[in-house]
């Protein structure tokens, strides 16, 4: 099925569902701009809050904005709005970085529920629903004394919308640009006497491409030839979701949920006359469910109990026939799974405070043929927050947690910070510590393959550390009606980073590995000089500054700036180095105009992200950029029960690519394929 029979399909679909919608006539005042300086958060405290009272700061982006930057995916929403936020898209999943730590030591939570899940440790972001996406949360630093471990470098909280009054609501979004960028999302809400439902579907899909198909051949920085090895790898995804929700009265609320997602990569295949095909596809399952509830007992009392499971499976699936496989077959690499349930009582003790109690209970499974491992732990955890007005404009919160890892033993994670507030004000300190509990490849990991014979050898290691960080902020702001300014200076020190370090192998090592591995013949052995075991080693050290500028200019115009500043580093011995993929300075920047006339609104927004060089220690580092786009909107709601937005814009205006000839020796930071115009249309069916 082609891309526009799939839109027709999908705008059938939603016409189809709203002939059979009746409902009170649509609030047409939804269609306004106003701009919200001090939304609720809830990522940084455990419970909802304003944004400026909050003692620990959050970085916030609404679906509002989402929407009017003309984006449909994760990749692009953090991305063009959150300078200290990088992503390279892989086969392998996005490998994301916030503050310059990669993605093991950043926790993505979906409605505060850890996604689970990943792809040589890069979480598979085609797993979040962006069509519900109500606010994306982004907390700075290590936040292990709310939410455990890999909470080093930051969280990153996904807050979907559901419903919570009588509706009855459809909602079609399609976008369409180039390289095969396709995306179609169809939403159902019903919200009626206490009950409600909310399904979605979304379809996502983009080709392979390279900036060029020149590399050097192998050994050679002058000769080159042709290849069709993907920069940015196409593929097929698709998300089906189902949530039921219950309140029977204002103190009960109760909700469960399920969700499958399946992918499969689209690159190139084999063939004869050029190299860089591919003999197999990379394909992707994950599915979870939840069951969970709230309970209030008062008017700042409630106990709420979650528990999800978390399944997610990759494999090669081959598109030709091979030595050892046909056609069609799937040959699985990983199998995970994740069983998580939690209490929590949010408690309001004292006048002017708020207390949040809790405890977590996780078991991990890990199945993985290529490392040779079936194997999981558990992890148990209590912890305590407390947040307290002591006078008028001043706030403190102190917090920790208690954690035990079934192979990494305990650990204690604290949390201190104050908030002052005089007048338009507001001045905030912070000291938190992470850690990460090693995972359950680097425990458990045996792994023997040969490459281009050459044999390769790679251990776990059940003596791991966790890995441990402090982190400090300090960071002013000064707020108003039409305003924000504020900057906040970093500093976040790891140690105990685990590392592949290599072991030199004698005639002693090289028995041993035999043993090990029966399949090792002595040829191959006697080729070894070395093997690789997962050990604590490295330190990390990231000091950075970030800041933001938001203003209202004008009734219906406003603009938005933000710079971080990052300087990562770690240290291997006695030798300190940059961080892979680090950036130094960043800045993303955004204008948005919007204006309204009786039944229909126009929504201009240009944005545009710019940064420095990105370093690689291994290889040439990758130039800086400046990509800037346009998005319109536009909105007509004189029709009865429909409101239709379509968008058209430019990605890319001035066509930046990164179109160096790729070796070995390269690597990239800008994977845009150059300039793409952009088409929408999104029909809420009420």
């Amino acid at each position: 099925m082609n891309k526009k029979t799939l839109l027709m399909v999908a705008i059938l679909c939603g016409t189809s569902a709203a002939a059979q919608i009746h409902v009170a006539k649509r609030d047409t005042a939804k269609t306004d701009r106003t701009v919200n300086l001090n939304p609720v958060v809830v990522t940084g405290s455990g419970h909802h809050q304003r944004l400026r009272s909050a003692v620990t700061p959050v970085t916030v982006i609404s679906a509002r904005d989402i929407r009017e930057q003309g984006v449909s995916t994760f990749e692009d929403a953090v991305t063009r709005m959150i300078p200290q936020i990088s992503l390279a898209p892989n086969a392998m999943g996005s490998q994301l970085r916030l503050n310059g730590l990669g993605n093991k030591y950043i926790l993505i939570l979906v409605n505060g529920r850890k996604l689970s899940g990943d792809i040589s440790n890069n979480i598979d972001i085609n797993r979040i629903n962006m069509s519900r996406v109500k606010r994306i949360e982004v907390l700075d630093g290590a936040a292990s004394s709310l939410y455990g471990s890999d909470a080093i470098g930051g969280v990153i909280n996904i807050i979907t919308e559901q419903p919570t009054s009588d509706m009855l609501s459809a909602v079609s979004d399609t976008r369409v640009s180039g390289k095969g960028k396709f995306t179609q999302s169809v939403n159902v809400d019903i919200f009626k006497r206490g009950f409600g439902s909310s399904t979605s579907f979304v379809h996502d899909e983009a080709d392979s491409y390279r900036t060029n198909d020149l590399i050097y051949k192998k050994g050679s920085d002058t000769e080159t030839e042709r290849t069709m090895a993907p920069l940015y790898s196409g593929y097929r995804s698709n998300l089906l979701s189902q949530r039921f929700t219950y309140s029977p009265d204002d103190r009960l609320a109760l909700n469960a949920g399920i969700e499958g997602t399946y992918k499969i990569t689209d690159r190139p295949e084999t063939r004869d006359d050029i190299a860089g095909g591919l003999d197999y596809e990379m394909r992707y399952k994950g599915l979870r469910w939840n069951v969970g509830g709230i309970y209030k007992f008062g008017v700042r009392n409630s106990l709420q109990a979650d528990f999800s499971v978390d399944r997610y499976r990759y494999g090669k699936e081959y598109d030709v026939d091979t030595k050892d496989f046909k056609k069609g077959d799937y040959d699985q690499s990983k199998k995970q799974k994740t069983l998580d349930a939690e209490v929590k009582a949010i408690l309001g003790l004292v006048d002017g405070g708020t207390t949040v109690v809790g405890a977590d209970w996780r078991r991990d499974y890990l199945t993985a043929t290529s490392g040779n491992i079936n194997s999981d732990v558990y992890t148990v955890a209590g912890y305590a927050q407390h947040e307290q007005r002591i006078v008028r404009n001043l706030k403190a919160t102190a917090g920790v947690r208690y954690t035990y890892h079934e192979t990494a033993g305990s650990r204690f994670s604290p949390k201190v910070g104050v908030l002052y507030s005089p007048g338009n004000f507001i001045f905030r300190a912070n000291y938190s510590s992470g850690f990460r509990a090693p995972g359950l490849d680097e425990l458990f990991y045996h792994y023997f393959s040969v490459n281009r014979g050459k044999a390769q050898v790679s251990f776990g290691n059940k003596d791991l550390s966790p890995e441990k960080s402090d982190y400090f902020s300090v960071g002013a702001e000064y707020r108003t009606a039409r305003l924000t300014v504020g900057i906040t200076g970093f500093m976040n020190f790891v140690d105990d980073m685990i590392i592949k370090g290599s072991v030199p192998l004698d005639d002693a090592g090289r028995e041993m590995l035999m043993k090990e591995f029966p399949e090792m013949t002595e040829k191959q052995a006697e080729g070894m000089t070395q093997y690789a075991v997962y050990m604590n080693s490295d330190k990390g050290e990231v000091k950075g500054l970030q800041a933001n500028m938001q203003v209202n200019v004008l009734p219906g115009f406003d603009v938005s700036a933000n710079y971080a500043y990052i300087y990562a580093r770690s240290k291997s011995g006695d030798e300190w180095q940059l961080i892979d993929r680090s950036i130094k300075n960043t800045v993303t920047v955004a204008a948005n105009y919007h204006h309204k006339w009786r039944g229909y609104g126009l929504n201009v927004n240009v944005n545009g992200r710019m940064q420095s060089k990105t370093y690689y220690a291994a290889y040439e580092n990758a130039p800086g950029y400046g990509v800037w786009n346009i998005n319109t909107r536009h909105t007509f709601d004189g029709l009865k029960n429909l409101l239709l937005e379509p968008s058209i814009g430019v990605d890319n205006i001035f066509d930046r690519v990164d179109d160096r000839i790729d070796s070995s020796m390269r690597k990239y930071a800008l994977y845009s394929p150059g300039r793409m115009l952009t088409v929408g249309l999104r029909l809420t069916f009420k």
